[in-house]
């Protein structure tokens, strides 16, 4: 009896540790599987965002940057202004933006090609009013250096026939190059004229011609 009393002792003992395990072991969670599961699903959805929101904001600042771009021209371009006030601002499309921008640049071209014309227009006349100023300067300082050479010695007609025939020599060159078809083409055409034409040396050498010829008709 002593002896079956022990054994069933232990057997509840062991019974009861058995028992025991079992419970914490079923109570313990299964970190291996679960915690898998439970880390890898949101760092796949947290990748994914991060990619979709990079491309949500890239595709946003290329919208802005076009956006201020059509903005930049609408406020640059005086024709893409708004006109009419009265019906409140109204906002253009691209496709108007560009086509008014283009047209824009175009008369810009215009304009320099307009200039540049009337540029070298104006360098022309300041060319011939600085050969005429030499002339008249040349003319000046002959007459201080020599005050009473010729006087009283040439009649009024022979200094008129001296002039007529300057001015006859002066009119055949210049009624071969001008041309009057426009008030442009002729402003252009005197100009050339007078810089071809009208050179101190040329007009040196018509003088001396119409003064032998007058020469030749007096004596």
């Amino acid at each position: 009896p002593a002896l079956f009393m022990e054994n069933a002792r232990k057997g509840s003992i062991v019974s009861r540790a058995n028992s025991i395990g079992s419970t914490s072991a079923s109570s313990v969670p299964n970190t291996d599987d679960e915690d898998s599961d439970y880390h890898q699903e949101p760092y796949k959805e947290s990748y994914k965002d991060r990619r979709r929101r990079a491309h949500t904001q890239a595709e946003q600042k290329r919208r802005d940057a076009i956006k201020k771009g059509y903005d930049d021209l609408q406020a640059i371009v005086p024709t893409c202004e708004q006109q009419d006030f009265s019906i409140g601002p109204q906002k253009l499309s691209k496709a108007i933006v560009l086509q008014k921008t283009i047209d824009y640049i175009q008369f810009l071209h215009k304009e320099k090609k307009k200039q540049e014309e009337e540029v070298s227009t104006l360098r022309k006349d300041v060319m011939a009013l600085k050969i005429m100023k030499v002339n008249y300067e040349q003319i000046v300082k002959a007459h201080q250096d020599n005050p009473n050479e010729g006087k009283d010695q040439v009649s009024d007609e022979v200094k008129f026939n001296v002039f007529q025939g300057i001015m006859d020599s002066l009119f055949q060159s210049f009624n071969a190059s001008i041309s009057v078809t426009s008030f442009q083409e002729l402003s252009a055409c005197v100009f050339s004229w007078i810089e071809e034409h009208c050179k101190p040396q040329t007009l040196r050498d018509i003088v001396i011609g119409v003064l032998h010829q007058l020469k030749s008709q007096l004596y």
